[in-house]
C-alpha cells in the first residue's frame, strides 16, 4: 500500500482550517529536495505557516508540497517533499499531529535504520468455561505487530 501520511497531512491541514485556525508544519530541512529559507532554520527544522492567506499558490499532492510565501519582504517558491513534514499543528491551540520518520516510503534512503514493522497471524484463543470469562475473550487479538 502507499503511504498514508500525505492523505493525514491533508486532512489535518482541511481540519484545521475549517475550524478557522492557522495550520503550522514543522519541516525537517535536511531532507533531501526540501526549499526553505535557510536563515530561519534552527537545529535542522523549520516551522512555516501554511494557511491560505499566507502561502499562495498552494498545492499538496502524494509526493510533496509548495507554495509562494515572502520572508523578511523577499519572495520565496517553498517545496517539501511529504516525508520532510514532521507534524501539523493549528497554532491557536496545538491541535494536530506528529509524523513517525518512517511513514513515507522514499524515507528508506534518508533514515540510518528504517523501522519495519511485519503483521502475522496467530489463531485467536479459544476460552475454556473455567479459566476466562467472555470478556476476557473478546479481548484477545489474532494479529500480533513484531517490530
Amino acid at each position: 500500500m502507499t503511504s498514508n501520511r500525505p492523505y493525514l497531512l491533508r486532512a489535518f491541514y482541511d481540519w484545521i482550517v475549517d475550524n478557522q485556525c492557522t495550520p503550522h508544519i514543522v519541516v525537517d530541512a535536511e531532507y533531501p529536495a526540501v526549499e526553505v529559507p535557510r536563515q530561519f532554520v534552527q537545529q535542522g527544522q523549520i516551522v512555516l505557516n501554511v494557511s491560505p492567506s499566507a502561502a499562495a499558490n498552494f498545492l499538496m499532492d502524494n509526493d510533496a508540497l509548495s507554495f509562494n510565501a515572502r520572508f523578511s519582504g523577499q519572495p520565496m517558491q517553498v517545496y517539501v517533499p511529504i516525508g520532510a513534514v514532521l507534524a501539523i499543528y493549528a497554532r491557536e491551540n496545538g491541535e494536530g499531529t506528529i509524523f513517525s520518520e518512517s511513514d513515507h516510503p522514499q524515507d528508506d534512503e534518508h533514515l540510518e535504520e528504517p523501522a519495519q514493522t511485519e503483521v502475522t497471524e496467530e489463531p485467536a484463543e479459544t476460552p475454556s468455561a473455567d479459566k476466562e470469562t467472555p470478556e476476557k475473550a473478546k479481548k484477545a487479538s489474532h494479529l500480533r505487530v513484531i517490530k
